[in-house]
């Protein structure tokens, strides 16, 4: 088993900068910025942050047969959305999808927060269950994302649903990957997502971590690891990608994108919400470990870095004490804001498509590095040309937790 080798097959997205691989990779070489006013927020009182990050779906719900619709809140159909491309993208048939050795690995921060609201709301409102649908449960509930693609696909392979915050999307990815490594699917329908609403923004704004110096600039915020950044950008979106043993794939002449070599997450056990820069280096040595890669060979790094004043520090340390100044490093997040529990399997696409195509995306709204931080081989302004093939993305998320993905191009 330590010998099955895991590739990508297929792939899909729904972001604030694109719902296409060929938008998404448009976006991210023309320096598009996702990031838009709320004007409703201002009804909220307290309330610092007036930008985000939105994805445009609509008429897209169509694509989804209805009788599966009804079970579904934004959060998954963004998921199911960019499941279906992933899906078809594969290659592979409705059988080899509906079987015992196809499984879903999924995650989101939460369920659908708006579904929640409404039907928690209405009870507490009303004080009765009267006119409360059932299926209202089936739409907020944690594991909505997992559950529903996997009735969608009609998968009875392993199901694994992922919720701890940030990192939801990059441990759906990551687990979906050892469960093939270790011999127990030989398919798996892996990714994140999260859907945006008010609550997302209170949540992050009652701790003070989201921009307001640019609520009249959307296009200027986030600005991960430069010395003016403010905070992060809540925004919405999800990302599937499709993970098959490597022998398998090339078999049956499957498209393939890219391979995942390695993974690991961790826990810091030090604080719920304060990073720590030491868990953070254990667990990039760790998913090196698990690839069989010294640090050395990466020749890219995809920061989670959000824009927030002691997440980028910590992270920076992290990052420059693992690879110093050699390795190019930069974060998408200031195209489309922190899309949350989606954003691990956005950035992986991300960077596998950044090697497919060639070229590095510069950190938008990187103006001036934070002298004050750790020196890292920032990308600033005009994307990057180079060549590379070996790369790892990094998410970390409250409640301590870490991941790290190395990823390649087969």
């Amino acid at each position: 088993m330590d010998k099955r080798r895991v590739v990508v097959v297929g792939m899909g997205i729904r972001s604030p900068i694109g719902n296409t691989l060929e938008e998404l990779v448009t976006s991210l070489k023309e320096r598009r910025s996702g990031i838009c006013i709320m004007p409703d927020w201002e009804k909220m009182t307290g309330l610092r942050t007036r930008v985000a990050g939105l994805c445009h779906i609509e008429g897209q719900e169509e694509l989804i047969p209805r009788q599966y619709r009804r079970s579904m809140g934004r959060v998954a159909m963004l998921a199911a959305l960019s499941a279906i491309d992933a899906v078809k993208a594969s290659g592979l048939s409705e059988e080899e999808i509906a079987s015992q050795t196809c499984g879903v690995s999924y995650g989101s921060t939460e369920g659908s927060t708006k579904s929640q609201m409404e039907y928690m709301g209405t009870i507490i409102k009303n004080r009765s269950l009267t006119g409360i649908p059932p299926s209202w449960y089936l739409k907020c509930m944690s594991h909505t994302c997992a559950a529903n693609l996997s009735i969608l696909f009609h998968t009875r392979g392993p199901l694994i649903a992922s919720c701890p915050a940030c990192v939801s999307g990059s441990q759906g990815v990551g687990f979906g990957f050892e469960a093939i490594k270790a011999g127990k699917a030989d398919i798996m329908i892996t990714g994140g997502a999260d859907e945006l609403d008010i609550l997302s923004a209170v949540v992050f704004d009652l701790m003070l971590a989201t921009s307001s110096n640019y609520n009249d600039q959307p296009s200027h915020t986030p600005r991960p690891f430069d010395e003016n950044r403010d905070g992060l950008v809540v925004a919405e979106g999800a990302a599937t990608l499709i993970l098959e043993e490597y022998e398998r794939a090339k078999n049956r002449g499957a498209p393939i994108w890219g391979e995942i070599e390695g993974f690991w997450t961790n826990g810091s056990g030090v604080h719920l919400t304060n990073s720590d820069a030491r868990s953070m280096e254990e667990c990039m040595l760790f998913a090196l470990k698990d690839a069989r890669r010294n640090p050395a060979e990466i020749q890219y790094v995809n920061a989670h870095a959000t824009g927030t004043t002691p997440g980028d520090e910590v992270e920076a340390t992290a990052i420059n004490k693992v690879y110093g100044l050699g390795v190019p490093t930069t974060s998408i997040k200031g195209y489309m804001g922190h899309t949350m529990g989606a954003c691990g399997a956005i950035e992986a696409i991300a960077t596998l498509l950044m090697m497919r195509e060639g070229f590095i995306a510069s950190t938008l709204n990187l103006e001036t590095p934070d002298p004050a931080l750790p020196p890292l081989h920032h990308v600033i302004g005009e994307s990057l040309d180079q060549r590379f093939s070996l790369a790892v993305s990094n998410n970390f998320a409250f409640g301590g937790v870490n991941t790290s993905l190395v990823t390649s191009l087969v």
